[in-house]
């Protein structure tokens, strides 16, 4: 009898699918909404998980990948206000972001290039679905061509994802500033910086601005992350100053094995950061995140292979620089582009950056003057413009598509519009690079009036213990004294005090 009713059960729903009346509730309850009141009909699990995985890579990356990164690739006595730099960035614009910062970014339409600003704390606006109320794109007669953004996730997660980018883009500047950017400076830059800078570029190319609007290309941050904190790290490193002469003469990594500890955290959690940016788990973000890394490869081999040819030697930190200019590169053109042409764009960020680094770098006056720490300029300023107009030559219409406002885009080598697009990206390059130059200038003289922007001579000579009474390696006692170069001692008739002396 039970069996007789079952199958009679069986043949009733299928009868109901025939009929084109699917039974009440034939989704499993994990795929049902309204299971409990924090999913509602609009949340895709999925996507919201990924999403918050992608949001944790590129978090990663900073902290502590950058971290770590920083704090080992400098001199013994930098260590830790190069690592510290980076860890302040990171808590600093959390909280800007979310009281003012997002909705500048991804908010109302305020200017064309600036959306109004307001805080993202409120329940009300975190837990609804995300939506980006200025990317709704329409044709010229105003007809609406492509609405807006609204990913099946909540608010909050949208506000977290941005959020670490934002990190990153203050990060990544502090590199062209360590070892003897004032630290009280540089608590009044990071909040000022992402105001004025960051900001536009993020509403204009991605929030609904007018580069959007017009079909720039920037996938994932080639210019609203790489290029804008490449140029305004190298314009804030004008305005500091360079580093004491020693350093400058002699500037050996403390630790090349945490270096590459801190470059493998940045590789993988690249995952994050250009497989999150189509805001969903799809077709578009696998093909992200694999392009990502066959650049990556292809960029490290190549510098790796021009350091044996003309230097002799295979250098690890020249790998480590290859790697980033790769990962940068790729950026604007991650889900664009097919997987040849992230070899083609591998072997380019992986050969123009290491020409400007390791030959223009050593025969221009403009880079003997400006003191550029860590190259950030070559690795994310060149690297990121380099991407940015390969995009603009390889971006091709049906990944375009998938992704992009404008209808029709695509790259010059598949011609139509094409020819047009790599004027767009030169054009979207030139005014982040013209904002940041202006905009960082005048952030960094007003500084000036209040703080010196650079550290006394005594903390130039002494490094952390002066700066932060605190040491990387309370093992040596003053961390530098047992060095075997005569340079790096920091011995100067001065009693340390630092807070690891009493280890």
């Amino acid at each position: 009898m039970e069996k007789s009713f079952c199958y009679a059960n069986h043949i009733t729903l299928q009868l109901k699918f025939l009929m084109g009346t699917p039974p009440v509730n034939s989704l499993p309850v994990a795929y049902q909404a309204w299971t409990s009141l924090a999913v509602p009909d609009w949340l895709n699990k999925g996507d919201n998980a990924w999403q918050m995985v992608s949001a944790t890579l590129v978090g990663i990356q900073s902290m502590p990948g950058l971290v770590i990164l920083y704090g080992s690739i400098v001199k013994k006595k930098w260590a830790v206000n190069s690592a510290f730099m980076a860890l302040y960035a990171f808590a600093a614009v959390v909280i800007c972001w979310v009281t003012w910062a997002y909705k500048m970014s991804f908010g109302e339409k305020l200017l064309p290039f600036w959306g109004k600003a307001g805080p993202a704390l409120g329940q009300r606006f975190l837990i609804k679905q995300a939506a980006l109320p200025a990317t709704p794109h329409y044709y010229s007669n105003g007809d609406l061509e492509t609405a807006e953004i609204e990913p099946f996730y909540p608010m909050a997660t949208m506000v977290w994802f941005q959020c670490v980018f934002a990190a990153i883009a203050l990060v990544i500047l502090a590199g062209s500033v360590l070892a003897r950017m004032n630290f009280k400076a540089w608590m009044m830059f990071v909040p000022l910086w992402l105001t004025f800078s960051y900001t536009v570029g993020a509403f204009s190319l991605w929030g609904g601005g007018f580069l959007f609007h017009w079909g720039v290309m920037d996938y994932s941050g080639g210019y609203v992350i790489h290029l804008s904190s490449g140029i305004a790290g190298f314009t804030a490193a004008y305005w500091v100053g360079p580093r004491s002469k020693k350093d400058r003469e002699r500037f050996p990594p403390n630790n090349v094995l945490l270096t590459l500890a801190g470059a493998g955290l940045l590789w993988l959690g690249w995952a994050g950061f250009n497989g999150g940016d189509p805001y969903a788990a799809n077709t578009d973000s696998s093909m992200a995140v694999l392009n990502t890394n066959i650049c990556a490869a292809t960029s490290l081999l190549v510098w790796t292979w021009l350091d044996v040819i003309f230097f002799k030697k295979p250098s690890v930190i020249g790998a480590v620089q290859g790697m980033i200019t790769g990962l940068v590169c790729i950026t604007p053109a991650a889900g664009l582009v097919q997987g040849w042409a992230a070899i083609v764009m591998g072997v380019l960020s992986g050969s123009v950056p290491w020409f400007s680094m390791m030959v223009l770098g050593k025969k221009w006056k403009i880079f003997e003057m400006v003191d550029d720490t860590l190259a950030v300029f070559h690795t994310h300023a060149v690297a990121g413009l380099l991407g940015g107009i390969l995009t603009g030559l390889f971006a091709e219409p049906r990944l375009g598509a998938l992704f992009l406002p404008v209808a029709n885009s695509r790259g010059g080598i598949y011609g139509g519009p094409g020819g047009v697009q790599i004027l767009k990206q030169i054009v979207g390059g030139l005014f982040i690079i013209g904002w940041n130059l202006v905009a960082t200038s005048i952030i960094c003289v007003v500084i000036n009036f209040i703080v010196p922007l650079r550290m006394t001579e005594e903390e130039l000579l002494i490094g952390d213990d002066a700066v932060h009474g605190e040491e990387a390696y309370a093992l040596w006692g003053d961390g530098e004294k047992l060095s075997i170069y005569k340079d790096d001692t920091t011995h100067h008739g001065i009693v340390s005090s630092g807070a690891t002396q009493v280890v």
